[in-house]
């Protein structure tokens, strides 16, 4: 089988054949770059995702028909709340408006105090960030491997200092970083480990789900993610002290416990879900580990596809780890990335050059500027900071490396192998024109 793979891929080396829009074309005219006016692999458009089907229909029909969407008196949000922890051998589970919301639900619970540290990695989207200065806690950032542009252990430990509250750990792509070497690290300083899984729903690493290594989890169900009711998200524990607060923290800090006279025991926001969002979630929730595994399955296809094409390498995976591809994280290392995705773009295969750019630090004024509460700049300048903070190019090297480096493609479960046949045909032929000499 996999002969036969790699025959597919460099059949542009065999005279004559057929391309994916169906014509004969000669070898010279196939090699020949798109951008070049050569013919393109691909002129076909790529499937679109389609994440809901009859059983989302019916569910979320059920729940508008129930004329409750509201959490409270309906029975859809409840159920998730206990299948979806449940699904990771977990006690407890509160939904959330947002992945985002989620992860503060995780620092709410932690419940840090004004100028604690926590550590998060320097590759993500600001939504493992803004929950902690939501919290008026300092965002500290570890440094990533280059290869995988997870966060490493090693410089997770080297940021912990006295102030260090918690630790954010980041599965990227659908990738685990070393959660077990970080955790033995957060158990031996006793600092609680959050894990962010928002792009890695139903990833086995040694063995175990990814959500369970950590004190809490946090997952999101945005439109792109594994599982996704549109937006939502989703925070996971075993420890009955954190899910009773994250409870009282999805709502005012209102923990339900009795109607009549309220009680709002502490400063929250409202991340409330609703009853649409469940229904839809709970059907997500039973096919999300078929389609990590459908991805999971296209993605060692696809780079099986392009081993030794001059330039490029597949996506490193951390060792012990499943990889369920939320993107396809294409290495560029023969040349810029950027040139390389606008050649590939022309042969009708689309790749993000660089992803976020620079870390995402660098990526927010909120951090570079200090843009936060007023023009207070706290909890920068309050006085309960315990040094000056500068978010500055150079801080996370290997992180500045891997982005420099990095092509994510999209992939997800309604691809076909002939869909990443042609994408491979695509990279090979653009690695080959560009870096084979």
């Amino acid at each position: 089988m996999g002969r036969a793979k790699t025959k597919g891929v460099r059949g542009r080396q065999r005279g004559s054949v057929a391309g994916s829009t169906g014509r004969r074309v000669g070898r010279r005219d196939k090699d020949k770059l798109a951008i070049h006016g050569g013919t393109p692999v691909r002129t076909k458009p790529f499937p679109q995702r389609r994440p809901f089907d009859q059983r989302e229909i019916k569910a979320a029909t059920a729940a508008i028909r129930s004329q409750n969407l509201f959490w409270s008196g309906g029975k859809y949000v409840v159920a998730f709340e206990k299948k979806f922890p449940g699904y990771y051998g977990q006690k407890y589970g509160v939904a959330a408006t947002s992945g985002t919301a989620a992860i503060h639900l995780a620092v709410g619970a932690i419940n840090p105090n004004p100028g604690d540290e926590i550590i998060t990695a320097p590759i993500t989207d600001l939504g493992s960030v803004v929950p902690i200065l939501l919290q008026n806690a300092i965002p500290v950032f570890a440094d990533a491997d280059p290869a995988t542009m997870n966060m490493t252990p090693e410089t997770v430990e080297a940021k912990i200092t006295q102030r260090t509250r918690a630790i954010i750990a980041v599965h990227l792509f659908g990738n685990a970083c070393e959660i077990d070497a970080i955790r033995r690290i957060a158990r031996r300083h006793r600092i609680p480990l959050i894990e962010d899984c928002s792009q890695a729903h139903a990833t086995r690493y040694k063995g175990k789900y990814l959500g369970t290594f950590g004190d809490i989890a946090a997952f999101s169900m945005q439109q792109s993610k594994h599982m996704t009711t549109g937006d939502g998200g989703i925070a996971i524990s075993n420890n009955a002290r954190y899910g009773k607060r994250m409870k009282a923290f999805q709502d005012k800090g209102w923990p339900y416990l009795r109607f009549g006279r309220r009680a709002y025991r502490f400063l929250a926001p409202n991340y409330r879900f609703n009853e649409l969002q469940a229904a839809v979630a709970l059907e997500q929730l039973k096919k999300v580990r078929s389609v990590a595994r459908r991805r999971q399955r296209l993605g060692t296809l696809l780079s099986k596809l392009i081993a030794g094409a001059p330039g490029v390498l597949p996506p490193a995976v951390t060792p012990g780890s499943e990889h369920t591809y939320w993107l396809y994280p294409l290495r560029i290392v023969g040349g810029p990335a950027k040139r390389f995705c606008k050649v590939l773009a022309a042969e009708g295969v689309g790749a993000w050059a660089n992803y976020i750019g620079v870390p995402i630090f660098l990526c927010a004024e909120t951090l570079t500027h200090k843009n936060t509460y007023g023009d207070s700049h706290c909890p920068f300048t309050c006085p309960s900071a315990g040094r000056e903070y500068e978010y500055v190019d150079g801080m996370c090297p290997g992180a500045e490396e891997g982005l420099k480096h990095v092509a994510p493609i999209a992939l997800h479960e309604h691809y076909t192998e002939r869909d990443i046949r042609d994408t491979a045909r695509a990279i090979c032929k653009v690695a080959q024109a560009l870096y084979g000499g």
